[in-house]
């Protein structure tokens, strides 16, 4: 009987176990920005007491060779290295390891007492020394075969020994290791690299409609371009558009989302599409494709990017719907299905039907509205309520798109239920809204946001935080007035590197609901013009500013990871930091938008890098003031009606030879 043969990979010793990061088995890649570093880590062990050897391997997607970077002990069979992303794109890491002879024998060496076990080893060893000569070229050939030469030369057992122990030796055979019986990890793992916004952003949402010049009764794009200005000044980056398409005029909805709308009603501009066009077309009273051209280059002129709203959904007046009944579903009677969430009904929506016998054109047609716009230099785009449509489109679109753009941008609008919202950031969205919004109390920021920055889920969910939306005017900022504006701005702002709001009616403290008990707002811009005052002077436009340039001067604010948070013994209040290399900020809140509340926090100041008895200092960044504090523990007070946040910027008390002290 034929004995058949053992195959290699049986024959592989070392064993790779729970790599990190690694998102549902390598299904989902992670996510970084360019120039940031993936931190890999795994347990790798072999049978015995072997000693073993393991590389992680990385290369951009589309390259054939491997980058190598030699992985370091943590201890228990816990491995660690990491590798810095350099290009936008995709980019692949994967791992090797194996049972090390040379390793192996020359930490037996290192412990090795008789003269006889040692001279025997050194024979075994230059063997080694050998082979791997045969192994490399040039200068390490060279410097292999002095090595074999100068060992078998050695005049006593520990001259040998101390040679054949020389750091050097070890990396030169490190370098040209004898790889046998390498076990590869059975999978190829991804990164997606992105912008520098996809981490780190200041959105501004703005009604084009809604900023008319002088008596214009609607706005137009050449109204937000004197809006630039402003937006600009209080330090966004991004400008957010509603949708910017036709509006239809079948059940077109009038103010305060009222089913019979009047002759001078504009619609929402939701209801995407009329005989004027749809998804590639501008609603007339906007202005034309050069006005639109000019507003996305002016933008970039003051410092802004134009985020456009991507709604796949249509009016009863779109041109789809007569050109491609096929892409909806039909009711018994043949009417096309209109949207519904009962008991709420929207005759002004048509939803588009994925499943439909012609999904294949559907697809196509919508990756060719979102190629559009990115040939008209829009790179970054807030896709409206993503959750109603399937993951797998939304993986081949986004997909599809950033393989040509890897600079695109997506956001997530997805106020759903938290697995739904974790899956569509794992199929390919930059960024998601959260539950932020709705997040008040001391005990669910700190157990929200400690899961946002420490889970695994971190490394593909890059959340952005909103205190407001167009839909949603929370109950806190109905009722907090100046203070729960302030408070809830400067949360998003530190607690989240990417955050938004719905503009000019944050800053105006926008707060009376249309129903007792509802969060729509009163008069509504989604569903009329609004003429909104911009230089009021009871205005949040400074506040926000400043809080806008401490994030930008400030890189402990610019990304999420770092986040903590400490004890304060005021449940009103809440206590946090975040840190890069020396840039350590420390947040005090206020959550009581009504009343004073003081109480002592503890800081854990060996982590913050200033010395537990040492003083320090304590700059507030948006009032100015300092502190000199010192020791772990400190007194804080807060009227919200002066502010109801602190950010502190931790400085380390220094000492000049003139005996002056400083804090840097």
């Amino acid at each position: 009987m034929t004995t058949p043969d053992v195959p290699q990979a049986v024959r592989s010793r070392a064993v790779i176990e729970r790599v990190s990061p690694e998102i549902d088995a390598g299904l989902f890649p992670v996510k970084r920005i360019v120039g940031e570093e993936v931190v890999v880590e795994a347990d790798v062990f072999v049978d015995g007491h072997d000693q073993v050897r393991c590389l992680l391997l990385h290369r951009p997607a589309g390259v054939t060779a491997w980058a190598e970077v030699p992985m370091m002990s943590l201890g228990n069979d816990r491995w660690q290295a990491r590798f810095q992303v350099a290009a936008l794109g995709r980019h692949q890491y994967t791992l090797h390891a194996w049972a090390d002879r040379f390793l192996t024998w020359r930490h037996d060496l290192g412990r090795r007492r008789e003269a006889a076990d040692i001279l025997i080893a050194l024979q075994v060893g230059t063997a080694m020394i050998d082979a791997a000569a045969t192994r490399a070229a040039d200068d390490d050939r060279s410097r292999l075969e002095r090595w074999a030469d100068e060992l078998r030369a050695v005049d006593s057992p520990e001259a040998g020994q101390a040679m054949a122990l020389d750091e050097s030796l070890a990396a030169l055979m490190a370098a040209h290791s004898e790889r046998c019986f390498v076990t590869e990890y059975e999978r190829v793992l991804e990164v997606v690299v992105e912008p520098e916004r996809s981490r780190f952003s200041a959105w501004y949402e703005l009604f084009p409609r809604s900023c008319p010049i002088g008596d214009a009764v609607h706005g137009s794009f050449a109204c937000v371009m004197e809006r630039l200005p402003y937006i600009a000044s209080m330090g966004f980056d991004v400008l957010y558009l509603p949708p910017i398409h036709p509006i239809g005029r079948t059940f077109r909805k009038g103010a305060n989302n009222q089913l019979a709308a009047g002759a001078d009603d504009p619609g929402s501009p939701w209801a995407i599409g009329a005989a004027e066009g749809g998804h590639c077309d501008i609603l007339p009273a906007l202005g034309s494709l050069e006005d639109f051209r000019r507003l996305v280059v002016g933008a970039r002129s003051a410092g802004l990017e134009i985020a456009m709203d991507i709604a796949f959904q249509c009016s009863p007046d779109h041109p789809y719907v007569t050109e491609h009944p096929e892409w909806f579903r039909h009711r018994p009677d043949g009417s096309i299905q209109y949207a519904e969430n009962p008991p709420k009904t929207y005759q002004d929506i048509y939803p588009l039907d994925f499943e439909s016998d012609d999904s294949n054109a559907l697809w196509l047609e919508l990756k060719r509205v979102v190629d559009y716009w990115i040939g008209e230099g829009i790179r970054i785009f807030r896709v409206d309520n993503p959750h109603t449509k399937p993951f797998p489109f939304w993986a081949w679109l986004i997909g599809s798109i950033k393989a040509r753009h890897p600079d695109a941008i997506f956001l997530a609008e997805a106020f759903t239920r938290p697995k739904v919202m974790h899956r569509l950031t794992k199929v390919g969205f930059s960024q998601s809204y959260t539950y932020f919004t709705w997040r008040n109390t001391k005990q669910e920021l700190t157990a929200y946001f400690t899961e946002l920055a420490r889970h695994n889920s971190r490394e593909y969910f890059r959340p952005n935080l909103w205190p407001n939306t167009p839909d949603i005017l929370p109950e806190f900022l109905q009722y907090g007035g100046r203070p729960a504006f302030m408070l809830r701005v400067a949360l998003a702002a530190t607690l989240g590197a990417s955050y938004g709001i719905y503009g000019p009616a944050f800053e105006l403290m926008e707060h009376e609901a249309r129903d007792p008990g509802g969060e729509e707002y009163l008069d509504s811009e989604k569903y009329q013009v609004r003429h909104w005052e911009i230089n009021r002077p009871d205005s949040l436009r400074d506040y926000i500013a400043r809080l806008n340039r401490i994030r930008r001067d400030n890189p402990a604010l610019q990304s999420d990871w770092s986040l903590q948070f400490h004890a304060i013994d005021n449940p009103l209040m809440l206590c946090y930091s975040k840190t890069a290399g020396d840039n350590t900020l420390v947040m005090v809140a206020n959550l009581d938008p009504h009343n004073v509340q003081a109480g002592w926090i503890d800081l854990p100041l060996a982590e913050l890098g200033v010395p537990d008895d040492s003083a320090y200092q304590a700059h507030d960044l948006l009032s100015g003031a300092r502190f000199l504090w010192q020791g772990t523990r400190s007194y804080v007070s807060l009227d919200p009606l002066a502010s109801p946040v602190h950010i502190l910027r931790l400085r380390r008390r220094l000492r000049s030879e003139r005996d002056f002290d400083y804090f840097l």
